[in-house]
């Protein structure tokens, strides 16, 4: 939670700065933020690389366990396109690639902007990279505050899923109180294949 409101603290910070005027030249003429996008996407590698566990993970994987990370994306992305059809600004492949954030906030919101600039626009890009900065933001905060309501209603496995990519950092002690330290595996596996996925999704329907 309080990771979410940092972000959206220097969110505000930067919108701010920009429209006050006083940031340098340099940075406004520059494409900082592709440089900014690649050094995520490295932060991503090394996050999955390094993490002590995957071996274990991968040696232990039994293909019932892909079915929370797919009841995850398929869910997701369903109800997404759901969402376009009360939304006529946008189109069914820009809420697909909201959607594909999968609560990975950071990493959506800067190849959605970066990616659509051409089609759509900056000013356009910018509010859907925007939107989908919000959207996973807010998702993320669900998933911190609903984790009980979840569980009551919805079952164990439902904290994971209403997670999406987090499941292997910051919804995980949460998802371990509320679900289970049976589940922590299934949360941590979970979170790295979705999180393994954001970077295409959003890729392929920022392409469409």
């Amino acid at each position: 939670m309080k990771g979410s409101l940092i972000v959206v603290a220097f969110f505000a910070l930067g919108c701010i700065l920009g429209w006050s005027g006083y940031l340098p030249q340099v940075i406004v003429e520059n494409d900082i933020t592709m440089y900014v996008l690649y050094l995520l996407m490295f932060q991503v590698g090394l996050s999955i690389g390094s993490d002590k566990k995957l071996k274990d993970i991968l040696c232990s994987i039994r293909p019932k366990l892909l079915l929370v990370p797919l009841a995850t994306i398929i869910g997701t992305l369903t109800a997404s396109a759901l969402v376009s059809l009360l939304i006529s600004k946008w189109s069914v492949f820009d809420c697909l690639a909201v959607g594909s954030g999968f609560a990975y906030y950071s990493l959506s919101s800067i190849l959605i902007t970066e990616l659509k600039e051409a089609s759509l626009g900056v000013q356009m890009a910018t509010e859907l990279g925007t939107i989908a900065l919000m959207a996973n933001i807010i998702r993320e905060i669900f998933a911190l505050l609903g984790a009980p309501l979840f569980v009551r209603y919805f079952g164990r496995l439902a904290p994971i899923c209403a997670g999406g990519a987090t499941t292997m950092d910051t919804t995980l002690p949460i998802i371990t109180r509320y679900s289970g330290k049976d589940l922590v595996f299934v949360s941590i596996f979970h979170g790295i294949l979705v999180d393994f996925t954001v970077p295409f999704f959003v890729s392929f329907f920022c392409s469409m």
